[in-house]
């Protein structure tokens, strides 16, 4: 077999594993907590920074879950992802050049 046609159906193998772990839509996106508040864009971006921690007791109960069902969508999204980039240095290591 060709090399081309082993790259071909090794990418096409790897895809359609990759989209079978894709996520489903979160029906509790803008439905409140009990107390009446939905996370947003700033909930998400506190959220973010402290991913690890959160993380990390997870693993031992089930009462503190890593993200927040009950949010504004896209926002708190976008939110989440900028502060996890914030906390881990974002691109910034990634563009430094070493010295000589």
């Amino acid at each position: 077999m060709k090399k081309k046609n082993v790259f071909i159906i090794t990418l096409v193998v790897f895809l359609v594993s990759v989209t079978g772990c894709l996520p489903g839509p979160n029906t509790f996106a803008d439905v409140p907590l009990p107390d009446q508040t939905v996370a947003g864009f700033f909930t998400g971006v506190w959220h973010g920074i402290i991913a690890p921690v959160t993380f990390f007791i997870s693993l031992f109960t089930d009462k503190v879950s890593l993200y927040e069902v009950h949010n504004s969508g896209g926002w708190y999204d976008f939110g989440f992802v900028l502060g996890a980039g914030i906390l881990f240095g974002g691109g910034n290591r990634a563009t430094r050049r070493k010295r000589k």
